[in-house]
């Protein structure tokens, strides 16, 4: 069910709510949190809609979408209202700014937020510099942004990290979550040999590479060079070498010195599969803080 609330303000959307759960038998009991949206007018915004949907058959929420409009026109808010079929296991509120209101979603969007829930940001485009202080930001516990949306995806990082607080994440980190899984395991493996250096390889509009670089060279504490070329990991060992590499047909192969190879089914991971992930654990990732700050460290082989 879709109903449409033109030109229109935050009571009135509140009691269509309540209408519509009385007589469609929507409720918001089950719901374990607040997601909110942050996109411009620009954005795909059904495409964020669309993966919040998939993403709330895990993790039923409220989903507000804050769509940020023409600024140069009187304040207005339109909204349209989602719930059934249309919103997957949740209820979707898409709220329009336009004009100065425009500058102010976090006084638009708390009327809407879910008692005693925890909050979630996820900007799917573009995102602010310092996610906790944005005003949608400082209403979450979890703030979600996307690398892969940059057109400058290591700068876009390099942001990220120097605007960390604890419970910032990327969709990117998520993305490479398979290749972080089967690398551990290999190397919980024996031999237990040191590690010399590693190579990060891959297309560099890939930033979930570039923050795989930087969660090995601050974990292992040793040089790790990002270069292009062939999806793959390469560790070399005091004992011989340990790669994970995509192969032609899709499929994840694992060579490690001494023993036999190994496969995995790998497939790159749809954006709602990533934000399941980040929706399952609201607690500081300190794992991608570590990995944020192994940037730095990494070296890039620049195609010649």
């Amino acid at each position: 069910m879709i109903v449409d609330l033109p030109d229109t303000d935050t009571t009135e959307i509140s009691k269509k709510l309540v209408r519509m759960r009385s007589s469609g038998g929507a409720v918001t009991l089950g719901r374990v949190l607040t997601l909110i949206i942050d996109v411009d007018a620009t954005d795909d915004t059904e495409a964020a809609v669309s993966a919040s949907n998939a993403a709330s058959r895990e993790h039923p929420c409220r989903v507000i979408v804050v769509c940020r409009a023409d600024r140069d026109v009187a304040a207005r808010l339109d909204a349209q209202i989602r719930v059934g079929g249309d919103a997957g296991a949740s209820e979707v509120v898409l709220l329009t700014l336009s004009g100065p209101l425009a500058e102010h979603p976090h006084a638009v969007v708390t009327p809407f937020l879910l008692p005693d829930t925890p909050v979630v940001t996820w900007w799917p485009g573009r995102a602010p510099e310092d996610p906790s202080k944005d005003r949608l930001g400082r209403l979450a516990s979890r703030r979600i942004t996307d690398a892969r949306q940059s057109s400058d995806p290591n700068a876009f990082l390099l942001a990220r990290r120097a605007g960390y607080h604890p419970g910032d994440t990327d969709l990117s980190w998520s993305a490479i979550t398979p290749w972080r899984a089967m690398l551990v395991s290999a190397l919980d493996r024996p031999p237990h040999t040191r590690v010399l250096s590693a190579e990060v390889s891959g297309p560099f509009d890939m930033p979930g590479l570039d923050i795989f670089a930087g969660w090995l060279a601050h974990a292992l504490k040793t040089r790790v060079v990002r270069k292009p070329g062939r999806l793959g990991v390469r560790l070399l060992r005091e004992n011989g070498e340990l790669e994970v590499s995509v192969n032609e047909s899709g499929g994840g192969v694992l060579r490690s010195t001494g023993h036999p190879d190994g496969r995995a089914a790998f497939s790159r991971r749809t954006t709602a599969e990533c934000l399941a992930e980040e929706l399952r654990s609201l607690d500081a990732d300190e794992v991608y803080e570590a990995a944020l700050h192994g940037l730095p460290a990494v070296e890039y082989e620049e195609t010649l």
